[in-house]
């Protein structure tokens, strides 16, 4: 099904009772009668102008989203000679804004796009805005812009971002078509100052960011995120690819990873205190020396992965949580995991030579073939605990039977 093309109509004289049709697909003629039937019945519509005075004669020449005018016949003298002087004087200089009862309507040309609203929709409801300060002036634009051949005002932005952005401040929802990036609709919004819209659309983006084509992050997007974050907000990078990114180093403090992908991605040295990785995939990754205070890390799968000499302990008391972690095959020799909460994962085949896990929670936990040799176990709980191949060599503290149920 073809396009139809929508127009609005307005009285050449009055500017009054506008309404909107859809264009026909057959002869000029059936779109007069089509007028006729919507519009006073007292003026006949013979034909049809644009804002620039010139009369259609072909029904391809009419453009989408277009305003057009009546022009009434001579029988009708209701209207004074001043009215009919300024209605042939409009003819000649364009219709950039007209009056209606609707209000003064404004044409725009927005990226080659025409866009028609009223000068009460972009200057009432936000005042501050930078179409408010272009339009508010009701003498003249205090906003001088070029217009194009038919008298629109030309704003060079992408019409698909505005047109959410113009919809918006119509009736105050925020609604964008499937396919419209809400990212590119909030450039739009800071670019025009629309602080509301900013927030919500700042919201959306942060908590439902695709990845269209698969593509993974790298430290430079990760970096450029973070500094388009205000200070003390919660940054949100739920769902996001980092497969073998290179993030090492970098403070990642609080940062939302929630089921982020990080697949052989090199984390070694980065700050990650207080961050939220529940049911990440950090397979493969390297975390060696990272500083992991108060993680979250509920379901996590580590499994292959290097963290060697990172630092789990935190001296405030907020414990990391890695309970329910996958964390076969993983490396975690020499690290600082005092209380760590590690309840029923699975560190099966796991190295965790000389780590300190002073009252760690290792309650049926998954610990065959785990080499625990020479750790720190004082006031472990293992109750529960798998440890069938479990090598315990070198123990700092003697185990007690109290911490085990076989």
């Amino acid at each position: 099904m073809s396009h139809q093309r929508r127009i609005t109509v307005l009285h050449r004289v009055s500017q009054m009772g506008g309404v909107l049709v859809t264009v026909p697909d057959t002869r000029l003629q059936d779109l007069y009668d089509k007028l006729q039937k919507c519009l006073d019945s007292q003026i006949k519509v013979t034909n049809l102008y644009t804002t620039s005075g010139a009369r259609i004669c072909d029904l391809e020449a009419i453009r989408d989203n277009e305003v057009l005018y009546v022009e009434p016949e001579e029988q009708d003298n209701t209207n004074s000679i001043e009215d009919k002087k300024q209605s042939k004087d409009n003819m000649g200089h364009g219709f950039n804004h007209v009056t209606s009862h609707f209000g003064e309507w404004i044409h725009l040309n927005v990226g080659g796009q025409q866009f028609m609203t009223t000068r009460e929709t972009l200057t009432e409801k936000y005042p501050d805005t930078m179409l408010a300060r272009m339009f508010s002036c009701t003498d003249g634009l205090s906003w001088q812009s070029k217009a194009d051949e038919t008298g629109a005002y030309l704003i060079d932005r992408s019409p698909v971002y505005f047109e959410p952005v113009l919809n918006y401040l119509r009736h105050g929802q925020l609604i964008i078509d499937k396919g419209v990036n809400p990212q590119g609709v909030l450039e739009e919004a800071k670019f025009f100052g629309i602080l509301p819209l900013i927030e919500q659309l700042e919201a959306a983006v942060q908590d439902d960011q695709p990845i269209t084509d698969g593509t993974p992050l790298t430290r430079r997007d990760l970096i450029f995120k973070i500094m388009g974050t205000e200070t003390g907000k919660e940054l949100r990078c739920q769902g996001l690819n980092f497969t073998g990114a290179n993030l090492s180093k970098l403070d990642l403090r609080n940062i939302n990873f929630k089921y982020g992908i990080f697949k052989g991605a090199d984390l070694s040295g980065a700050n990650l205190s207080c961050c939220n990785f529940e049911r990440a995939d950090l397979s493969g990754a390297k975390l060696d020396g990272a500083n992991l205070l108060g993680v979250k890390m509920l379901c996590v799968n580590l499994e292959g992965a290097s963290m060697c000499v990172a630092n789990l302990e935190d001296p405030a008391g907020t414990r990391a949580n890695m309970e329910g972690a996958n964390m076969k095959h993983i490396n975690m020799e020499g690290s600082q995991m005092s209380g760590v909460n590690l309840r029923v994962a699975t560190l099966k085949n796991a190295n965790l030579q000389n780590c300190d896990l002073r009252g760690a929670v290792l309650a049926g936990a998954d610990l065959e073939n785990c080499n625990l040799s020479g750790c720190d176990l004082q006031e472990a709980n293992l109750r529960g605990a798998n440890l069938k191949g479990a090598a315990f060599e070198l123990m700092l503290n003697p185990l007690h039977m109290a911490q085990t149920v076989r």
